[in-house]
């Protein structure tokens, strides 16, 4: 998919924004054409104040001279505007790629919506089959939280593996929040409320990257441009 058409659904959620609005920025490849032109229009004096999702967004935004603030000063977003790995057809995500899912999920949470900006690579009949699960865990206890999260794994009946993400290049992978990330390759997810309740159960799980019931819309960059998706 052409990076002009991801650019375009990017403009068409930026359409959304309006002057004086709380944003969640997101972090990825198409988040950050959104976080491009954005720049623009506060260039051009739109005035908003932003809460990224992530140090790489953040230091963006910065460049790009886009006011920013936390959730410690800003208890709430009116909306939030991100990528996503997998999308249903209800608008159920996985996220997690960049490993920033603890942060955008919790960006998220905050905000009265959130839009969804894509290629339309990212959409899928059902989670799982063509991504696997980021699992965000602590350091501490860490094999010990992976032979529990396999358990639950296996318990769903899925022929699934865990990788802890980085280990193929001898240092693993670290989120902003110092956190480690198995990658749950899982196949078709058939439950996934079941599965988010029970994976948070375990004490050393941080997060996971399945996103419920939290994205209100999506523009999804096609080869015939850009549609616009609600929940089914």
């Amino acid at each position: 998919m052409s990076e002009a058409l991801k650019r375009q659904a990017a403009a068409m959620a930026l359409s959304e924004v309006r002057h004086g609005m709380r944003l969640g920025l997101g972090t990825g490849s198409t988040a950050r054409h959104f976080v491009d032109l954005l720049g623009q229009r506060v260039a051009e004096g739109l005035e908003v104040i932003c809460v990224p999702t992530s140090e790489a967004t953040a230091r963006q935004a910065r460049e790009l001279h886009i006011p920013l603030s936390d959730l410690d000063i800003l208890d709430r977003l009116d909306l939030t505007v991100d990528g996503a790995d997998e999308i249903d057809p209800a608008l159920n995500l996985i996220k997690g790629a960049g490993g920033a899912l603890l942060r955008e999920k919790i960006v998220a949470a905050s905000s009265d919506a959130m839009i969804v900006i894509a290629d339309d690579s990212k959409c899928v009949a059902a989670l799982g089959g063509n991504f696997p699960l980021p699992i965000e865990v602590n350091r501490f206890g860490l094999g010990a939280t992976r032979r529990s999260i396999a358990d639950i794994l296996s318990s769903y009946g899925a022929d699934t593996w865990l990788k802890l993400r980085g280990e193929d290049a001898g240092a693993p992978y670290v989120t902003d929040g110092g956190h480690l990330i198995l990658d749950a390759f899982f196949g078709r997810i058939s439950q996934p409320e079941a599965l988010s309740s029970d994976l948070l159960n375990i004490p050393g799980v941080v997060q996971h990257g399945l996103f419920l019931k939290m994205c209100s819309k999506a523009y999804v960059a096609t080869p015939n441009g850009v549609e616009e998706l609600q929940p089914q």
